[in-house]
């Protein structure tokens, strides 16, 4: 029977209460065919099912100026080094957690200046001294048993914990380089938009002076030349808001490298000079759950939420502790260690808890509806990474298509403009004819940027939606 109660401690010890590995069952998509996205007026993208998506993805893209704009961004962006500080701080507090479970040593030292009572027994071996120095010198070894698994839950916990930080931070450094990119593409989208704006502003000037000039002749009355009035000051009112929103990208761009907005610009690419990656590398399902910092995140979050269970069912079963105490007492320093001074003590307990309100019952349960939650929301954020994808795959299969219809519209609108100046030139279209054909070729034009750029931004989604793979400044991915 002493045996039993000498080896239960060793064998309860490596028992951990509650669910060690949670899981969760997903429902897994199909996998993507390989296939080609291949449009008549631009370059074929073409998915690779099974691919791993780069860690630098953004260099796809083929452009320094956006590169060394993701550099910078990597190395002074306030949200990341925010990310970082709390990925350091999770950090050490697990390495905290871990500590608290070996066995603590303190050592201490104290001295008191007394003043004994005549009346009061003296301890000291002269009955005639009642004033003098007392030195303590002692050693405090401490160790709790943990018999139930409570000290190794709160480790486990603490180390998901940090997980969940360190995965944050890469879901962070993937958001601040799409974010970042997407900005730069939106970019040069309003820069092209802005140039075809201000063609357009000049084509209807000169319209307007060809009008006139026409007016003066007596070809044409006050009417023809106050419809193009009107469409000039329409193509005006145009641009005021395509240069508010380049500002707005503008400072997008500032603030996601880290530096105040309203400076002088980086160097920043043109639409024509990001070329779109053409090869599409897509995940598997199960290497998507793999992927994504998010949804590695929601699993770190609920293995802390199963040992955190298991700390608070440890929490009502009782604690056994060890502690020892070595040291001396003397009146003199040099006396603290001689024959009769030193003094030691050993000290076991058992501690159960009998009545606390019902406290620990219900903190148990709400560690497990806390674990419910964990487990749902890793279901929800696995779906929404596949939703993402989809979303992204979606996109890209159709930009094809409005690209070719854009650039159909664009040519024929731009021959149909031509001709029809030429013809009121000439004396042969009237001039509604014309600003229906000017109307048209600016819509025209600003459809086929919209559509190329549209193009580049879904496949930043996708790669987003993939995981990115950033990688951390250490080369951890």
């Amino acid at each position: 029977m002493k045996r039993f109660f000498l080896l239960a401690p060793l064998t309860l010890a490596a028992c951990n209460l509650g669910p060690r590995h949670p899981q969760t069952a997903i429902s897994l998509p199909p996998p993507v065919a390989e296939s080609a996205i291949g449009p008549a007026s631009g370059p074929a993208q073409r998915i690779e099912p099974g691919a791993r998506v780069r860690a630098d993805w953004w260099r796809a893209f083929g452009s320094d100026a956006l590169d060394e704009l993701v550099d910078r961004a990597l190395r002074t962006n306030n949200d990341l080094a925010s990310a970082e500080a709390s990925l350091r701080q999770a950090r050490e507090q697990s390495a905290v957690a871990a500590g608290s479970a070996l066995p603590q040593v303190d050592a201490s030292y104290q001295t008191q200046r007394l003043r004994a009572s005549k009346t009061l027994a003296n301890p000291l071996p002269d009955p005639n001294i009642y004033l003098y120095t007392l030195h303590t010198a002692q050693l405090t070894v401490s160790y709790p048993l943990d018999v139930f698994g409570q000290g190794r839950s709160r480790i486990a916990s603490a180390r998901a914990a940090a997980e969940v930080a360190r995965y944050r931070l890469l879901a962070a450094r993937n958001t601040v380089v799409a974010n970042l990119v997407g900005a730069v593409i939106t970019q040069a989208s309003l820069a092209a938009q802005i140039d075809a704006a201000r063609a357009g502003i000049e084509s209807n000037a000169d319209l307007l002076a060809l009008l006139r000039r026409r007016q003066a002749l007596g070809d044409i009355g006050a009417v023809d030349v106050a419809a193009q009035q009107t469409l000039l000051a329409t193509a005006e009112g145009a641009l005021p808001p395509l240069l508010r929103q380049r500002e707005h990208q503008l400072g997008l761009i500032a603030t996601l490298t880290g530096t105040a907005p309203g400076g002088a610009p980086p160097r920043l690419p043109t639409l024509a000079d990001l070329k779109l990656p053409q090869r599409l590398p897509v995940a598997l399902p199960s290497a998507i759950i793999d992927n994504r910092p998010d949804v590695r995140a929601a699993e770190a979050q609920m293995r802390g939420a199963a040992a955190d269970v298991g700390t608070a069912i440890a929490a009502r079963l009782p604690s056994f502790s060890l502690g020892a105490t070595l040291g001396g007492q003397a009146t003199r320093i040099s006396d603290l260690f001689a024959s009769g001074n030193p003094f030691w003590s050993l000290l076991g307990g058992v501690t159960q808890p009998l009545f606390h309100g019902g406290a620990l019952r219900h903190q148990q349960r709400a560690a497990e509806a806390a674990l419910d939650g964990a487990e749902a929301q890793y279901r929800s954020t696995a779906i929404q990474a596949f939703a993402d994808v989809s979303d992204a795959m979606a996109g890209l299969k159709t930009d094809g298509d409005a690209v070719d219809a854009a650039l159909r519209a664009d040519e024929a609108a731009t021959q149909n403009l031509r001709f029809s100046r030429r013809q009121l030139e000439l004396g042969g279209v009237g001039t509604l004819g014309l600003l229906n054909a000017s109307a048209a070729a600016a819509q025209a034009s600003l459809q086929l940027i919209q559509a190329q750029s549209a193009r580049l931004s879904d496949t930043i989604a996708l790669f987003q939606a993939l995981g990115g793979g950033v990688l951390s400044q250490s080369g951890e991915e």
